[in-house]
């Protein structure tokens, strides 16, 4: 038998990829236990039109957030990178922040202006001609939400690939005769393609994943319908055929999002990139620039917020169960954080060769959050069943939780992880290994150290995330055990918009300092790295 340090060392597989392996494991099992429940024989009470009926709700409601978001993401991106005008400093950091806000808070408070806003439509009906006014409980009203909700993640990637592109393709663009019009629409938008696909596709899953909001808003999409029916029918059968097609759209935009990044190209890594230096625009297209930038900020962040706070100190909250959902949430969100990051650092280490765990641990991320938690309730129950006491046992929902967060959001933490081990050069660790460290001495003594910044990004990525989760903890959450996304929804459930402002305006408190730590960093970035994780 051969020792076990020349198993680590020769022929057989390190220990970094068997925790390699094994966190990718994890994030897939629920997905099998999707399709072992989907493929099972008990009931289904979901006829094949309601399948079809979400489904093409939930289509509509992506091509229409797709298009909206890459005009707002695109063209904010585009201003503040090429052109110089008042605020651009800010806005350049401050057009992240939405990120900060829960999809659901912006439909309890645009839900709520709308209906403030029906008394004046319903003088307005009284004169003719003046009978119009958009209806925010629909599908349009849904994907306004959303828009504004997401738009972010296409300013970010769109933004982030303008500043490592280099301004020789503009400039030779205007040298042949083109205006700046035609730089952007010739040279700008090609070179931009394969950003604004991936930011899309990122918005898009989000989009797919989205309950709250879509649930508040009256829109059924195949993510309502898999938690209405394991709530409403209690079948889980019924909750995995719905979740299949999520399941294959969510496949689709990782790997668009994949085949994007993969077309993008790092001058600046070839040393040919050179910075673009951002036009002076006129006062009066520096004003429009900076409405637009500033219209954008209030429409996704400040006119919301601002609503719920006002409409909030008209109520009276029941402070001890906020508090206590507010502790369930910090605990949820930092156990969730360090879970997911442990494992996505076992992944990240030892998947350096082994590009393809890295790509089955992503399907997590692509799949929504109600998918991950049924693919768990399989299991589950057979724990329950089987272990007595198990099913009212606090532990056991708990673990099933942090499982769910840590499945989902392992990817989010992987790609900072990435960039940060980038730094480390092989040369580096060659020397560490030369004095005597082992394969795992290695990683603690110099790899980890480096990249201690990547190591907190991903860990506010998680914590930011799971506190404004809410399917998955609303079916895996054990009893007696509400967050305060919970919390905000079973207000909106009872129309009580006042009071579930109270609980969005606590996870907004709570993210916003981290999304704007990540924002300034990832606007401080260097060229070639934009992500802000060197």
């Amino acid at each position: 038998m051969r020792p076990v340090h020349a198993v680590f060392r020769g022929g057989g597989p390190s220990l970094l990829k068997l925790l390699a392996w094994m966190a990718a494991a994890v994030a897939v099992a629920p997905l099998i236990g999707v399709v072992v429940a989907a493929l099972g024989e008990g009931r289904a009470d979901i006829a094949a039109r309601d399948l079809i009926r979400y489904a093409l709700t939930s289509a509509a409601l992506a091509v229409m957030v797709a298009v909206a978001t890459a005009v707002l993401g695109s063209v904010s991106a585009w201003l503040v990178v090429m052109h110089r005008f008042p605020g651009r400093s800010v806005f350049a950091w401050a057009l992240a922040l939405p990120l900060a806000t829960p999809a659901f808070a912006l439909a309890y408070a645009y839900a709520d202006l709308f209906d403030v806003a029906g008394d004046l439509r319903s003088w307005m009906r009284a004169v003719p001609g003046l009978d119009w006014g958009p209806q925010m409980r629909s599908l349009p009203g849904a994907a306004f939400v959303l828009s504004l909700a997401f738009y972010p993640y296409v300013y970010l990637t769109v933004r982030a690939a303008l500043v490592n592109q280099s301004s020789q393709a503009i400039e030779a663009a205007r040298s042949l005769g083109c205006s700046p019009l035609q730089a952007l629409v010739r040279v700008g938008l090609p070179l931009l393609r394969p950003a604004l696909a991936a930011g899309v596709a990122l918005a898009v899953m989000e989009t797919l994943a989205d309950f709250g909001a879509v649930q508040f808003l009256s829109v059924q999409t195949l993510t309502t319908g898999v938690v209405r029916s394991w709530f409403v029918y209690g079948s889980l059968e019924s909750a995995a055929r719905l979740a299949l097609p999520l399941m294959a759209a969510a496949a689709v935009l990782l790997w668009i999002e994949r085949l994007s990044r993969s077309g993008r190209t790092d001058e600046a890594a070839r040393g040919r990139w050179r910075p673009i230096e951002p036009s002076p625009l006129g006062v009066g297209r520096g004003a429009l620039a900076a409405g637009f930038c500033l219209g954008l900020l209030t429409l996704g962040l400040i006119l919301p917020v601002g609503w719920l706070a006002w409409n909030a100190l008209d109520i009276d909250p029941d402070w001890s169960r906020l508090i206590r959902a507010a502790g369930h949430s910090l605990g949820l969100g930092l156990g969730g954080a360090v879970v997911t990051v442990v494992l996505a650092t076992c992944l990240a280490l030892g998947a350096e060769r082994m590009p393809v765990t890295a790509r089955i641990s992503s399907l997590g991320y692509a799949t929504p959050g109600a998918v991950m938690a049924i693919g768990l309730l399989a299991p589950a129950s057979l724990i329950w069943q089987g272990v007595p006491g198990a099913a009212s046992g606090l532990g056991l929902g708990l673990l099933l939780l942090i499982y769910a967060y840590a499945a989902r959001l392992m990817a989010a933490a992987l790609e900072p992880l990435e960039a940060g081990l980038a730094r480390v050069t092989p040369s580096v660790i060659a020397a560490a290994r030369t004095l005597g460290r082992s394969e795992a001495g290695a990683v603690l003594s110099v790899r980890l150290p480096i990249a201690a910044g990547a190591l907190l990004t991903a860990t506010l990525v998680v914590f930011i995330d799971v506190l404004k989760e809410l399917p998955a903890t609303l079916i895996l959450r054990p009893f007696n055990v509400d967050t305060l996304a919970v919390i905000a929804d079973n207000y909106a459930r009872d129309e009580r918009l006042a009071n579930a402002g109270w609980p969005s305006l606590m996870i907004i408190a709570l993210t916003l300092p981290a999304v704007i730590w990540l924002t300034r960093k990832i606007t401080a970035s260097r060229p070639g790295d934009p992500h802000g994780h060197g």
